[in-house]
């Protein structure tokens, strides 16, 4: 069955045609993987690009490892792995689940046991991210230290968990098209994969470790609607005489269910240590009310808090409506921001080039 498998020609949108969630179709035992399926106003097409491989069970993927994303669909390419902890509360007992309800916040992140989970860093290719239901510039940073609420972002960077990587090898010699593929990576023929990393991608990669750090995963499961947000913290910068502590969190949604469902509204509450409670209520996520149906079942985004204090807490729900009208609300887990050692650098990036 493996040996069907890895011979199996793996196909994907070409650009310009409208892409929708990505689907497996069973072949014999084999499948052809379809990224995005298709439509056009004139005609549908796919575009080999490589043959899949079987994903992995055990162990990490290398730098250059070519992959599909399991649930959005597009290309992209392995840069390096980060071990963190999944908080999984599904797994929650029900009286943990009585003490979110009655807005214990002060143990958020902690009452449940993390377990260790692989992410990696990767390129989305730059074909793909008209077409995928996920904020290609979601990887932001602050900017200089004079002005506090400037930010840039580096388009076409995410984190993939391992078991969204669908690995495949191609014989392309720049399968993933990103302004920084040949900044990041040279090729390596003879070598499984054939890519590796430049002295750039480390050198980058050291210098920005706090701002990418990926160390806590927060996940929960309401009526179907799955919920999981990574924070991230940003660095500190001051204003107006006082220290302001940025982070960004990236949060997506996934219907594990048959109905579908629009997220009609947010709800958060935010506990900084200072001891204030700052509630935000709010029309959709960043101006937009995403459809989960059972074609297009995922959406992620990314947006930023920022506090007067080190170290905080967020947790919230997403008002939800299914087809025939029933409201619910979706339970966002709740997350700590905790700040980390500052020396008031900015962050390296390459922009605009």
């Amino acid at each position: 069955m493996a040996a069907i498998r890895r011979l199996c020609v793996l196909k994907v949108v070409v650009p310009g045609l409208v892409a929708a969630n990505a689907s497996r179709t069973a072949l014999c035992g084999a499948f052809v993987y379809q990224a995005g399926w298709v439509r056009n106003m004139n005609s549908s097409r796919l575009q080999s690009v490589g043959i899949l491989e079987t994903p992995k069970q055990q162990g990490k993927y290398e730098t250059g490892q070519l992959f599909l994303h399991k649930v959005f669909g597009y290309r992209g390419i392995v840069l390096f792995p980060w071990v963190a902890r999944l908080y999984d509360r599904d797994v929650a007992s029900k009286t943990e689940e009585r003490n979110l309800e009655e807005g214990l916040y002060t143990t958020a992140g902690k009452e449940v046991k993390g377990k260790t989970h692989t992410y990696y860093q990767v390129l989305i290719d730059s074909r793909d991210c008209p077409y995928i239901r996920a904020q290609t510039e979601g990887v932001t940073f602050l900017g200089n230290t004079e002005n506090s609420r400037s930010l840039y972002a580096i388009p076409g960077l995410d984190y993939v968990s391992h078991e969204d990587v669908l690995p495949y090898t191609s014989s392309d010699k720049q399968p993933i098209q990103h302004e920084l593929f040949d900044r990041f990576l040279t090729a390596q023929p003879g070598r499984i994969p054939p890519f590796t990393a430049r002295e750039t991608l480390r050198a980058w990669q050291e210098k920005n470790h706090p701002w990418l750090e990926l160390s806590d995963v927060h996940r929960e499961t309401t009526e179907n609607i799955r919920v999981t947000v990574i924070p991230f913290y940003m660095g500190c910068r001051e204003a107006h005489n006082a220290n302001v502590y940025w982070w960004r969190y990236c949060i997506r949604l996934e219907n594990l269910g048959e109905e579908t469902v629009q997220l009609r509204e947010r709800h958060w509450r935010i506990f900084s240590l200072s001891g204030t409670l700052e509630t935000v209520r709010g029309r959709g996520v960043i101006g937009r009310e995403p459809v989960l149906s059972k074609e297009q079942p995922a959406f992620q985004y990314s947006s930023h808090v920022s506090l007067q204090a080190p170290s905080g807490h967020m947790w919230g729900t997403f008002r939800m409506e299914r087809s025939d009208g029933h409201m619910f609300d979706c339970r966002i887990p709740p997350f700590s921001l905790e700040s980390k050692s500052d020396d008031n650098s900015s962050p390296h990036g390459f922009v605009g080039n």
